[in-house]
This record gives structure tokens, C-alpha cells and sequence, in this order.
């Protein structure tokens, strides 16, 4: 291709290119605030989660008190009624 061939590009296909590239421009803007809100929410979401494996534990801890509990008083009461078979 000569010089003479690049510099015949009309008004029209310049003004087309000039409109796909601010078209391309428009695409990589959304793109880039739908990114940012992606990892906004997943920010949120694993703070969420960590709230949850959080309160987890905390219902796990509570939940083998007591069970611990339960059978401790399991353990008395056995006694009590054996005390009581005793008596009768």
C-alpha cells in the first residue's frame, strides 16, 4: 500500500471508526463498573459467610454443652431412681 492509499480514508469511515471505538470505550466502562460491583458483592457475601461459620461454631459449641448437660442429668436422675428402687 502506497502513502497515497492510507491517507484516502474518507470523513465517513473515519467517523464509523471513531464510533466503534467509542462503542469498544462504552463496553470496557460497563464491564469495568459490573467487575467492581461483582466484587463488591462478593466482598459482602464473604463477610456474610464468615458471620455464618461464625454463628456455626458458636451453635456447635452450645449444642455439645449440652449434650453434655443432657447426659449428666441423664446420670443423676438413674441414680436417683435406683436410690428410690432401693427404698421400696
Amino acid at each position: 500500500m502506497s502513502t497515497a492509499t492510507l491517507s484516502t480514508v474518507s470523513a465517513d469511515e473515519f467517523q464509523a471508526l471513531e464510533q466503534k471505538v467509542l462503542r469498544a470505550v462504552e463496553i470496557v466502562k460497563k464491564e469495568r463498573e459490573a467487575r467492581a460491583a461483582a466484587e463488591t458483592e462478593i466482598a459482602a457475601l464473604k463477610e456474610e459467610l464468615a458471620t455464618y461459620k461464625s454463628n456455626a461454631r458458636a451453635a456447635e459449641t452450645e449444642l455439645n454443652t449440652l449434650t453434655k448437660e443432657r447426659e449428666q442429668v441423664r446420670v443423676r436422675v438413674e441414680k436417683m431412681l435406683e436410690q428410690i428402687d432401693e427404698l421400696l
